[in-house]
């Protein structure tokens, strides 16, 4: 579903991924572990298709990413990559509801339907009472909730995840981790996710450690 082939990335003299080779199949979890500094989080932004790789290929379900235009990549980014980040990144003057509804008025999606679909995820994620409520009324883990249901609002293809639990409490943040599994069972939903967690690490189906901007 996923698939990198000789991906390099460098900044200035510093180069940060030597050659990555990856493939990820639809519904796996995968995490991606390593020192800071390791590239983790640039191969992460390059799988988004938020940076392009200096060299090597991305093919996201069969379609090559490099062979796309700016303004194609990112439409295909919005339907097809849902991201959630440590900092949930909510808008602070939005409700949850708008929140998540945000990425299908960007796809087009019909304000009825793309409300009836935030609702839905919402209320799927345990949140429905919370819909109405800003970020400011919410905990740490209903905004990071928020976050998903945000990430899975144009069904996309994989959910990329960059230190998702790293700003939660040891209760919220187990929870997060069940959701992701929930998600899978419920959806096939993909996702990769950069972690220094080891207790998420070791439940994932999956763990790739990288190391000097290789895979180990």
């Amino acid at each position: 579903m996923i698939t990198l082939r000789g991906i390099t990335k460098s900044f200035g003299q510093l180069q940060v991924l030597k050659g990555i080779d990856l493939d990820i199949t639809k519904g796996e979890v995968v995490s991606i572990v390593g020192p800071s500094g390791a590239g983790k989080t640039t191969l992460l932004q390059i799988m988004g298709t938020l940076d392009r790789p200096d060299s090597g290929s991305l093919i996201i379900d069969g379609v090559e990413t490099s062979q796309l235009n700016e303004r194609k990549l990112s439409a295909f980014r919005n339907r097809h990559i849902g991201f959630v980040f440590q900092f949930h990144q909510l808008l602070p003057e939005f409700t949850a509801m708008e929140n998540v509804m945000i990425p299908a008025f960007i796809a087009g999606t019909p304000p009825k339907e793309a409300k009836q679909r935030s609702m839905e995820i919402l209320d799927m994620l345990g949140l429905h009472s919370r819909a109405t409520h800003k970020p400011n009324e919410l905990s740490g883990g209903e905004k990071q909730r928020v976050a998903v249901a945000r990430a899975l609002i144009n069904r996309p293809s994989v959910i990329l995840a960059d230190e998702p639990s790293g700003s939660l409490d040891t209760h919220n943040k187990e929870e997060l981790h069940k959701l992701f599994f929930d998600l899978r069972e419920q959806l096939q939903q993909t996702f990769v996710i950069v972690t220094h967690d080891e207790s998420l690490a070791s439940i994932t189906d999956r763990t790739i450690h990288i190391i000097d901007g290789i895979i180990h």
